[in-house]
């Protein structure tokens, strides 16, 4: 699978102690005391912008040992998050709110005391950045300022916030022991990797540099055992702001690109093909009558800068990308046989990204409250940005919206549904009908077309 430029990337960020402190010892020094109280007023500063999230929800539970069927069970998630504006907007991961009913948010006193709990309500979610914007109904709270994420490097220093399994108002701290960790080949995000301790209750908790700025989120760890083993990561600051900023702005995440499939320069593609290593980013492939191809740009080209920050690799391409906007223009500097040249390129929205179609819609004429989803009918408009379908017709599945009244198999963003229990449905009004039809202590059962192929998804009533 290629990697297009919309890359989603995350960091895990610890910064080093700031050497204007050495100054307040004689002997330009920092003692381990000085040393100790420095991190003790960091702590405070940070810890009243953290909160702990609990979520509530019903998911089927496998009851196969006893009576070989699935009941519905109550679960429940808990997590951490950061506060990003001083009128109760909060960023987590969208895994630890998912599927959740209600949402609890509780906040830090200034020294830990006098913690307050909200209702929080989920203003939108990015399922493949894991990121998740709430807000709750409280002012004059203490935002957590944010921190340039490309400025990172191996082996800073970082504090991890949050509440692991449940122990409220932790911090734990560690250094960036990769700057820019890809998971797979084929998969688009990148990370930054940290030996901080983190654990399951940190998801979505700030990760800091010694000055008490955003650096990341934290998001997940690898573990055998399933405690911290030092691997983890976290989303940088410059996607969670790009997240922030589009969330709020228009409920959902625009995903930016300019047309091209781009990849770090190793040091045997640099000797095969006469390149530097770590100096821009080589371009696999292009979106054909993308903006990138109709700037000129050609496969093999190599991208050196965005502006006037050079570029390293992949990451830096993509946290340059997220300063931008869709309808943007930047400037690329770039290198093809030996000659460099110049190119303006404008950013678009990526056209095969599901979430698109969110903007066409109306919540009031458009929300199918017992799916908890924002559909639009077939029309010629929808089909043209469609690839061919299966079945002409349908509901497009364009956002999430509130509680569904079901469990168990969920409509996800693009899904196409043709029929509710056998019964075809043809557009919205329809799809309404047939849901109110069906009795909700019974099963659902809808036929949907996703990426081509067709399905039958099973849901289970209250």
């Amino acid at each position: 699978m290629k990697t297009n430029i919309f890359v989603p990337v995350a960091l895990f960020v610890l910064s080093a102690v700031s050497p204007v402190h050495a100054q307040n010892s004689p002997s330009g020094r920092v003692s381990l005391g000085q040393f100790s109280s420095l991190l003790q007023d960091l702590s405070k500063r940070v810890s009243s912008s953290v909160v702990q999230i609990s979520g509530t929800g019903y998911g089927l539970e496998s009851d196969a040992e006893h009576t070989g069927t699935s009941v519905l069970a109550r679960e429940r998630s808990s997590g951490s998050g950061v506060i990003l504006s001083d009128d109760g907007y909060i960023m987590t991961n969208a895994h630890v709110v998912e599927g959740a009913r209600s949402i609890h948010v509780k906040l830090n006193g200034v020294s830990g005391k006098n913690t307050s709990t909200f209702d929080g309500k989920l203003v939108g979610m990015d399922r493949l950045l894991d990121l998740a914007l709430l807000k709750i109904g409280a002012t004059g709270l203490k935002a957590l300022p944010f921190g340039d994420a490309i400025d990172v490097q191996q082996g800073e220093l970082v504090m991890a916030f949050g509440n692991p399994l449940g122990m409220d108002n932790s911090v734990s701290m560690g250094i960036v022991s990769a700057a820019a960790r890809q998971l797979s080949n084929d998969d688009p995000r990148i990370f930054i990797q940290t030996d901080a301790p983190i654990n399951p209750g940190n998801s979505g908790g700030p990760l800091v540099d010694t000055e008490g700025r955003l650096i990341g989120i934290n998001t997940f760890i690898f573990s055998q055992s399933g405690g911290s083993e030092g691997m983890g990561f976290a989303v940088p600051s410059n996607v969670v702001r790009y997240v922030f900023d589009s969330i709020k702005r228009d409920g959902r995440v625009h995903r930016a690109q300019i047309g091209i499939f781009p990849r770090t320069i190793t040091p045997s593609l640099a000797s095969g093909l006469g390149l530097e290593a770590d100096t821009g980013v080589l371009i696999e492939d292009l979106q054909q009558d993308g903006p990138a191809q109709k700037a000129g740009i050609e496969i093999g080209d190599v991208v050196l800068s965005i502006g006037v920050t050079p570029l390293r690799n992949v990451r830096d391409l993509a946290l340059e990308l997220y300063r931008h906007v869709i309808g943007d223009t930047v400037k690329l500097r770039l290198l093809r046989n030996s000659m460099e040249f110049g190119a303006t390129v404008t950013v678009t929205e990526s056209d095969d990204d599901p979430e698109r179609f969110a903007d066409m819609v109306n919540p009031e004429e458009n929300l199918v409250p017992k799916l908890g989803v924002l559909g639009l009918g077939i029309d010629d408009k929808v089909r043209k940005l469609l690839p061919p379908l299966r079945i002409p017709y349908g509901v497009l599945v364009a956002a999430r919206s509130g509680s569904p009244s079901y469990f168990g198999d969920t409509p996800q963003e693009g899904d196409i549904i043709h029929s509710v229990n056998g019964i075809t449905v043809t557009g919205i009004e329809s799809l309404g009908a047939e849901l109110n039809k069906a009795n909700l202590g019974k099963s659902l059962v809808l036929q949907v077309e996703r990426n081509g192929s067709l399905i039958f998804l099973a849901l289970d009533g209250d």
